[in-house]
Formats: structure tokens, C-alpha cells, sequence
């Protein structure tokens, strides 16, 4: 079965599940690469085109051992048409328990067919001098890793005739999925005597939960945490101060300090 283009399907707010991505569409050798990028806000509403025979790449990033849940009502107005897909999450060196399973299911209900799967690593969202965890992760080794896991679907796609050769793609994961995370209402705050006022933060936030105006303001009902604003900010004025993040932070810097590797499910 040839596989002559692919669309690239990912929520990322601080860009390394589409790092990942990228890499797995590299090793697949794919002509035509369409990018469909549902980290902006406009991404809830934007209509998105239909696949038909090209192989959908979909990535997601993992929180608290789940998809984020703007992730999931914004892939959940792809339109599959029985278009193989490539399923990935990117979890930060913990665990993604029951995140690559949730996608499986997501991409089924949206009418495609999952026929591999992958769970990469990626920097954590709390991630910083501080607390360490995972950084600048994915790397090179993650990337020839991401490259060579696309060479093997490749392979697989090649070797046959129909979809329908293929049995249902297994992941690890529990149903019912595990509950979220209890935390809400927490989001990382501005030092306003070291803003530059430049608006990345705001650029980046992939829920428009920052407005920059003479102060800055963050909507904490609407911020999912990921952190995308204090990578990105250039003068260190966006942090996140709330001390029961700080505290997971912390044990999670204490507690995931070895290394992890990619997993891969064919």
C-alpha cells in the first residue's frame, strides 16, 4: 500500500510534540506534508479538511497521565474517512498511562484507522533551572529514534495490500480513564518589573488566556498549564509561583530523573 502524502495533526504548545512529528514523517520518506497545527486558539473553530487516502500523523502531548482537554475537542472534528493514522503522545519522563489509549480511541471515533503507535518524550511543562525535568528533551537520539519508528511504518504500509489486512492496533491504557487532574484554577503569573510587555506570552497561548494590555492578565478558568508562556518568555517574567505546582515540580525533578525511552507499537 503506497502512501504518497500525510497530514501532520498535532496539538503543541511548546512545540516538541511537533518536533516528534516531524521526525516520525521524515523516516516514512512522505512527498506531500501538509501541516494541520491545532495549538491556536482559532484551531477550535477553524474547519478542518477531510482525509480521504493520505496517512494522518496525529500527535498530542500528555498532562497528568491524560489528553489535555482542548486537544481532544479540537481533533474531535477530524473527519477520518478510513485514512490510516499514525498515533503519538509526549509525555514528560513520568508516565503517559492512559493518554495513548485516549488517542487510539479518538482517532477511531473520528473514522480513521490506527496502524501504529508512539509515546515520546518531551521537556516537562514544569521544567526549569530549578526543577529539571527531561530537559530540552526530545534530542537528537529521540529524533533518530522518531526517524526510524517512521522507517518501520514505512516498511509496514509497504507490505501490504488493504487496511483491512491489519488487526486492531493495541496500546497500553485503562478504560474507563483515569480521572484528571483535581488542579484548577492555577496559572503561571507576570512579574510585571521585568515585562517587556513584548506579547509572546500572549502570542503563544494556545487558550487566548493572556491579554496584554498596562498590566498583563491571565484568565486562570481557561489556562491549561502548559507552560508555553514561561518557555517562551525572553525576560523571565512569566512564572509559575502557585506552590502546590511547584511542590509537583520538585518531586517530580527528585523522583523522574531516569532517563526514559521511546515506546513504539506496531
Amino acid at each position: 500500500m503506497n502512501i504518497n502524502s500525510a497530514k501532520l495533526i498535532y496539538f503543541s504548545p511548546t512545540q516538541t510534540t511537533r518536533k516528534i512529528i516531524e521526525g516520525i514523517a521524515r523516516g516514512i520518506r512522505i512527498g506531500t506534508v501538509e501541516h494541520v497545527d491545532l495549538t491556536p486558539p482559532d484551531a477550535r473553530m477553524r474547519k478542518l479538511a477531510e482525509m480521504h487516502d493520505e496517512l494522518a500523523i496525529i500527535g498530542s502531548p500528555v498532562y497528568s497521565g491524560r489528553l489535555p482537554t482542548d486537544a481532544v475537542s479540537r481533533l474531535r472534528r477530524l473527519k477520518g474517512n478510513d485514512a490510516p493514522a499514525v498515533i503519538v503522545v509526549v509525555y514528560g519522563n513520568r508516565a503517559y498511562e492512559d493518554a495513548l489509549s485516549e488517542l487510539r480511541d479518538l482517532a477511531i471515533e473520528a473514522g480513521l484507522k490506527p496502524v501504529a503507535a508512539g509515546a515520546f518524550i518531551g521537556e516537562h511543562s514544569y521544567s526549569t533551572d530549578a526543577t529539571p525535568i527531561a530537559v530540552r528533551r526530545p534530542d537528537v537520539e529521540d529524533l533518530i529514534k522518531a526517524k526510524e519508528f517512521g522507517t518501520m511504518i514505512h516498511e509496514k504500509m509497504r507490505t501490504i495490500r488493504a487496511l483491512d489486512e491489519l488487526p486492531p492496533l493495541l496500546v497500553p491504557g485503562n478504560f474507563p480513564y483515569k480521572e484528571p487532574s483535581g488542579l484548577s484554577g492555577i496559572s503561571p503569573v507576570t512579574q510585571e518589573t521585568v515585562c517587556a510587555k513584548c506579547e509572546k506570552c500572549a502570542s503563544v497561548c494556545p487558550t487566548a488566556a493572556i491579554t496584554v494590555r498596562d498590566t498583563v492578565v491571565t484568565d486562570r478558568s481557561v489556562c491549561i498549564r502548559c507552560c508555553a508562556c514561561v518557555k517562551t518568555c525572553s525576560t523571565g517574567a512569566r512564572v509559575m509561583e502557585e506552590p502546590r505546582i511547584r511542590q509537583v515540580a520538585e518531586q517530580l525533578s527528585l523522583n523522574c530523573r531516569k532517563r526514559k525511552e521511546p515506546e513504539m507499537y506496531m
